[in-house]
């Protein structure tokens, strides 16, 4: 057994990654129209932006484009949360981030389970976000506790998945072979099913309660709900969809456009209506219809620092405050208007940025830093390395989500785009308890990551002093 070769996680990951993209494009055709879409957008905006193009070279993260994919499922119970970690862990994927989409109205708490090493996010940056049904904010006791019973009896994995996932705790590792089932086992908890758990008349009742519970409690498993590319412009993206044949939701989600582009901004097409076989009730079988499965599309900035993402949740907030997108996209245009006016108090130039500390940056030596070194008369502090043009900064990308963002498009997903705010009802306590672990704060993985580049730049200068030396 000591001799046999595993599979990298990464290998597995991106096996699974495309086994998913098959799959939903074939249970979603308008998928494989949106993927078009943003190939022939990238292709576009990579032709006419040159330095675009070579900070992504430079930085190794051009290739990621055509495989960069993010997932959304949604699950029931405690113990299908702690087992779905242990299944992205076999992929080389980690709990990052806690989200509380209750901040919106929407009755669940998530994590993004994602790659955490800069080799590993370049090799493949394939992120799930994943989101764990709150049964205590359903108010019906007697609806909260069937719904309760109806998950406790589901079983959403394969018994060879877990015993897979047992193989690769007890050995370190999947041989290809065993890698290659375990893909085909861990597809099956995220297949569309056509047939539902519940009868209709349940199912209605959990419909009235929330659409999103509806959605949970009702079928086999957490069919995968959308699968996102990611694009370079995705106000052409937005502006495209029309011509294409998808209908696109009434405004994107995150900040503005901008030159400079921060964190993640996010739209989508409106979710399918599917023809639903219900359980027999009273000895009659219904057919139904339910929305769950989506398109959807990002467009990742930089990474946001602590003071970065206070600005941002600050100008957002008065701007979901003082204006409201109402069901069918009324509104949309004076909320995109005024984002963009709020937005004018935070800088839009990567300098700028560096210099306030509102966002995270890779650093690398230059060529004319290397050159240099030789005569040992290197400035003495990093601001003075950058001005001489002997050290160079790019931005981090933004790995993670938005909580607000997420719910959004949750949102408009379940018929409506109205911008709702809610009061926080936080629980991260109980959902680390249910994960079987904490999740990882994605600001100190940024830090840490500039904190690396930066280190490396100041050792190939050379000087022993400069090695030394931290942002202050």
């Amino acid at each position: 057994m000591a001799n046999q070769t595993f599979l990298h996680p990464d290998e597995i990951r991106t096996l699974f990654s495309t086994a998913m993209s098959q799959m939903y494009r074939t249970e979603v055709p308008q998928y494989g129209t949106l993927m078009e879409l943003v190939a022939d957008v990238n292709d576009t905006t990579l032709a006419d932006d040159s330095e675009l193009r070579e900070t992504l070279t430079r930085n190794d993260e051009l290739a990621r484009l055509s495989v960069e994919r993010h997932g959304a499922i949604r699950l029931g119970t405690a113990e299908e949360l702690f087992n779905i970690r242990r299944v992205f862990a076999v992929m080389g994927m980690f709990p990052v981030g806690y989200y509380d989409l209750s901040v919106a109205g929407v009755p669940v708490h998530s994590t993004a389970f994602r790659p955490i090493d800069d080799a590993c996010l370049r090799s493949n940056p394939f992120r799930v976000f994943t989101s764990l049904l709150r049964l205590e904010l359903i108010e019906d006791e007697a609806l909260r506790s069937e719904a309760g019973g109806i998950l406790a009896a589901r079983r959403i994995f394969t018994s060879r998945a877990l015993e897979l996932v047992d193989l690769f705790e007890t050995k370190g590792g999947l041989t290809p072979g065993e890698a290659q089932e375990f893909v085909e086992e861990a597809l099956e908890t995220f297949r569309w099913h056509s047939k539902a758990t519940v009868s209709l008349g349940t199912y209605d009742k959990l419909h009235d309660a929330h659409r999103l519970i509806a959605d949970v409690v009702s079928f086999k498993g957490p069919h995968i709900n959308h699968l996102t590319p990611r694009t370079l412009d995705i106000d052409a993206v937005q502006a495209g969809m029309p011509a294409r044949g998808i209908v696109p939701k009434a405004v994107i989600e995150g900040p503005p456009r901008r030159k400079c582009a921060i964190l993640l901004r996010q739209t989508s097409f409106k979710a399918l209506e599917e023809t639903i076989e219900f359980l027999a009730e009273d000895n009659d079988g219904r057919e139904g219809t339910h929305t769950a499965r989506f398109g959807e599309i990002e467009q990742r900035g930089i990474a946001l620092t602590p003071e970065g993402r206070r600005l941002y949740d600050t100008l957002l907030s008065g701007v979901r405050a003082d204006v409201r997108v109402g069901q069918g996209g009324a509104n949309a245009g004076d909320y995109q208007s005024e984002l963009a006016e709020r937005f004018r108090a935070f800088p839009d130039e990567w300098s700028e940025l560096r210099a306030l500390g509102l966002a995270y940056f890779r650093y690398s030596a230059t060529e004319q830093g290397l050159a240099a070194r030789q005569d040992k008369r290197l400035p003495a502090s990093v601001d003075e390395l950058v001005q001489a043009g002997f050290l160079r900064f790019d931005p981090i990308v933004y790995e993670d989500f938005l909580p607000v963002s997420a719910a959004g498009i949750f949102q408009s997903n379940l018929g409506t785009d109205e911008q709702q705010n809610y009061g926080e009802r936080s629980n991260r306590i109980e959902f680390e308890g249910a994960l079987g672990a904490p999740v990882q704060d994605e600001l100190a993985l940024y830090a840490a990551t500039e904190k690396r580049s930066l280190d490396l730049a100041l050792a190939q200068l050379g000087d022993p002093h400069l090695a030394m030396m931290a942002i202050a």
